[in-house]
């Protein structure tokens, strides 16, 4: 048999061949660093044997489906490390994953010396060298292994293949096997450089009814000095975490008794989300949009005609009984069919269209206790929502209209180059979720396929992930974890006109069925505070900051100066503040710094004499004096046309 090499070299064999075979007929320095092969381009265990000609390339951590098989035998060290440790604890699953690998155990919460001591266990197995064996059994023979081990999940597992799969185990030596589909490196030694980073509960498959698990998250590399880097990297970005800096910043709390998903914004949060509300609600209005202020609920009769009641009924929150009381309320967790009736209120001609009606809602969805996350997943949140009513032949431009406003929100709090686009599709398969016949949802998939294409906007497809009344363009970020979640979303809706028994009056005098765009423009305010701060790391831009500039006076006998640069400033509508403590102004200054103030103003005997300010921000350090109306003047322009200033590393801006 023949097989081509990476290179494009060949090498020809008498008899079959296993890839670790041939990868150290190719050299053994070659072999030592294998992890996996890829066999006419589908990655194959090592122990894969090798029978016909193909192409084959030998893997090693330097590729990244090289490196997951050495992270997913880390995941099974781990698992042997649990078993030894705790033995009562019963396996689930334990793939690897972007950054690492988890596994998931039936166990009482771990805790940080739970882990210190796993590891050390892990690297004693590690240190035994014990090689991993493949073997395979029939399904029933399976089924009786893991019952007889007592793994319940594992029994599930098996249970929930195809009737025509290979169930495949691993051992590693005579003290640990797992059911696995691999692939694997061929001994535990192999493992050079891990760490276990935390855990967490994690349902069952995912799945809120099912119970709830404890997942040991952890990584691995081939050398000490990449996860050394890795390490520090989260310690970065652990400081970037917007749970940890935003609390610290003052800007959000949450507390028990109030409850899971439902934080208080602090006095810094609402300025903050006061100035974006602010700029989104002038923006959209020059752009055309009409506001509203609708109810925070409504009657079970609104959402039964929308179609909530019998798609979204779950994660809402439900006042009442439908069996005991007259009239049952929900918590609205959308504002469209509120904003219908705006639109109903009065017949509207073909002349009237577009309506683009806005509003600042409030909303509120019952997520799962296990999905709350700080500011990013809340079961209360305020989003920029919008919906445009529109005549079929105006639908296009104002999607278009809609993606502009997105990219101009994103920009102009420069975020636009940490997004991914998304075209969420309905899934055919699954038809039961949604309202509309197939041929109305594969034509207004095609509409926003054509318009991202027409925009050159780079996007993916996903299937399933469209709202059950249309398909939609998803605006993704991650946030420092890597975790992605929706925040900005703009939706084809050709239904629900349909069942509000919305029209309007075309050119003929005929009733026409409008069509509607739902979109947001900033999106959820809470989780956009939340990527805003692990972004800038709290240096926010200055016109958002909550604290713009700090005056200080370098002692007690200029406070009164310091006191009327204030008043200018507030007049000017800076926010800013005095330090007039009885400190060093050195102390002054890194306090400001700490706060992360992107302006510092000191005043002493030749600022107050000149009328002056001596500058220092966090942008370029030491900016030598001003005068006070210079400054006032250069803050309120920086400020107005909400500029990124970038920041200058030196010594003086540290």
């Amino acid at each position: 048999m023949k097989v081509t090499l990476k290179d494009g070299s060949v090498k020809e064999y008498a008899s079959a061949m296993s890839v670790i075979d041939i990868a150290a007929d190719i050299s053994e320095g070659l072999a030592r660093m294998a992890c996996a092969g890829e066999v006419n381009g589908e990655v194959v265990d090592l122990r894969t044997v090798v029978d016909t000609d193909c192409t084959l390339s030998i893997l090693t951590a330097n590729d990244k489906a090289g490196l997951s098989a050495l992270r997913h035998t880390t995941s099974h060290v781990l698992a042997e490390a649990v078993k030894r440790v705790f033995p009562d604890a019963k396996l689930a699953i334990g793939p690897s994953i972007d950054n690492g690998f988890y596994y998931d155990f039936e166990h009482a919460p771990f805790s940080r010396e739970d882990l210190d001591k796993l590891e050390a266990e892990m690297k004693k197995i590690i240190k035994e060298g014990n090689k991993l064996e493949r073997f395979t059994l029939s399904r029933e023979d399976a089924i009786k292994f893991m019952e007889e081990k007592g793994e319940p999940y594992k029994v599930e597992l098996i249970q929930d293949l195809p009737a025509d799969a290979e169930i495949s185990f691993y051992s590693q030596g005579d003290g640990f096997t797992d059911l696995c589909a691999g692939p694997h490196l061929m001994s535990t030694k192999n493992i050079k450089a891990f760490k276990l980073i935390s855990s967490s509960g994690a349902y069952w498959r995912g799945d809120s009814t099912r119970p709830m698990l404890q997942r040991i998250y952890g990584t691995a590399f081939n050398k000490k000095e990449e996860l050394e880097d890795y390490l520090k990297y989260l310690e970065n970005i652990k400081e970037r975490d917007h749970n940890k800096l935003g609390r610290e910043m003052g800007i959000f709390t949450t507390v028990d008794v109030i409850g899971q998903g439902l934080p208080l914004l602090m006095p810094n949060g609402v300025k903050m989300v006061q100035r974006l509300q602010r700029w989104i609600e002038d923006e959209e209005t020059n752009r055309g949009y009409m506001r509203t202020k609708t109810p925070l609920m409504a009657k079970s009769d609104l959402y039964k005609i929308s179609g909530h009641w019998d798609h979204y009924k779950d994660g809402m929150f439900v006042l009442g009984d439908e069996e005991k009381d007259k009239e049952v309320f929900a918590l609205r967790p959308m504002t469209c069919p509120f904003q219908y009736y705006v639109y109903k209120a009065s017949q509207k001609s073909y002349r009237d269209l577009p309506c683009r009606y806005g509003e600042t809602s409030t909303l509120f969805r019952n997520e799962d206790s296990g999905e709350m996350h700080g500011l990013t997943r809340v079961r209360q949140f305020t989003i920029s929502e919008g919906h445009l009513i529109v005549r079929p032949d105006q639908m296009v431009e104002e999607f278009k209209g809609c993606l502009a406003l997105a990219k101009y929100c994103l920009e102009t709090l420069g975020l636009q180059d940490d997004v991914t686009y998304h075209l969420s599709k309905w899934d055919p398969d699954n038809s039961a979720k949604y309202i509309g016949a197939p041929e109305v949802w594969e034509e207004t998939e095609q509409h926003i396929r054509d318009v991202l294409n027409e925009l050159e906007i780079p996007f993916t497809e996903d299937v399933g992930e469209a709202a059950f009344y249309g398909p939609k363009v998803d605006i993704n970020a991650k946030n420092v974890y890597g975790k992605e979640d929706t925040m900005i979303t703009i939706q084809w809706d050709a239904l629900l006109a349909e069942q509000f028994d919305m029209y309007y009056i075309d050119e003929n005098g005929e009733k026409k069925r409008p069509y509607i765009i739902h979109r947001t423009s900033i999106g959820c305010y809470e989780r956009t505070l939340a990527w805003l701060i692990e972004k800038y790391a709290g240096l926010f831009p200055t016109w958002l900051c909550p604290e713009q500039v700090r005056v200080l006076p370098i002692s007690d006998k200029y406070i009164d100066y310091a006191n009327s640069v204030l008043a200018e400033l507030k007049k000017n509508g800076v926010d800013a503040t005095v330090d007039g403590r009885s400190e060093k102004i050195g102390y002054k200054i890194r306090e400001a710094r700490l706060d992360k103030v992107p302006y510092m103003l000191v005043v002493g005997e030749k600022e107050q004499e000149a009328g002056l300010v001596s500058v220092r921000s966090r942008y370029a350090g030491d900016e030598g004096q001003k005068s006070l109306d210079t400054f006032v003047n250069d803050i309120c322009k920086e400020i107005r046309t909400k500029e990124i200033r970038k920041i200058e590393v030196t010594e003086e801006s540290k």
